[in-house]
């Protein structure tokens, strides 16, 4: 019998967290060992700490990490010293930590994504096309539920960036709205004298972002060393 991987699941507690944990409940692959969060304990996991640096982090097969910067890095180097594959959706990273990461990718898999949606792979993949309309304006715009505390979100930002490469110049920042249990929703505008294109994605449960972390903690379950992203999962032809 395949033996189950032991998952290391950093902000159990929180809202993705929960939706995290019922997916992996249910997936055989699997199993919910270490939950890093501030409550004293998760009974569906086999221990609850307040720290990845604990002793049952040595038995951690894959880290799962939706958390905080500060909480992020401390697991990171407790992946690195064991050698453990290391899935990421924390947003809210500055350069040098998203810089730590790809050093860390050196020496053990990763994959980070400021958006775990499929669709939001397939979104930025779609983008591509406007390499061939570049002289039009562009213009990506982003609602999300008030009580998010980065603005522009992670994704906007990762969506400004991929258009950006695509069309070969600089753009106007993303505009961001706040306002009521909005889970996500992401426009990209392409516009011109006589015509508007927009591209959408939009996310109507946190479930969509939990089900394409633990899809991608899977794809990288069978990987070696490197830095990877949402596209990998979907089409890379190792998949």
């Amino acid at each position: 019998m395949k033996k189950r991987m032991k998952v290391g699941l950093v902000g159990a507690s929180g809202r993705m967290g929960q939706e995290i944990t019922k997916i992996l409940k249910g997936t055989p692959s699997f199993e919910l060992h270490l939950a890093i969060c501030r409550q004293s304990s998760l009974a569906e996991f086999a221990y609850t700490r307040a720290q990845p640096s604990c002793l049952e982090a040595k038995e951690v097969d894959l880290w799962i990490d939706f958390s905080s910067p500060e909480l992020l890095q401390k697991t990171l180097s407790v992946a690195i010293k064991n050698k453990t594959p290391f899935v990421s959706g924390t947003t809210g990273l500055d350069t040098k930590q998203v810089s730590a990461l790809k050093r860390a990718a050196k020496s053990i898999p990763i994959l980070w994504a400021s958006n775990m949606s499929l669709g939001v792979a397939v979104l930025t993949e779609a983008m591509k096309v406007f390499a061939r309309v570049r002289q039009f304006d562009f213009q990506i715009e982003e609602f999300h539920h008030r009580r998010k505390k980065d603005s522009p979100s992670g994704t906007a930002k990762s969506l400004q960036q991929a258009l950006e490469n695509v069309v070969g110049r600089e753009l106007p920042p993303p505009l961001s709205v706040r306002g009521g249990g909005i889970f996500g929703i992401h426009k990209v505008h392409a516009m011109a004298e006589d015509e508007h294109i927009i591209f959408e994605h939009s996310a109507l449960n946190r479930a969509v972002f939990a089900n394409g972390a633990v899809e991608a903690a899977k794809w990288l379950s069978l990987k070696k060393k490197g830095f990877y992203g949402m596209r990998d999962v979907l089409y890379s032809e190792t998949k």
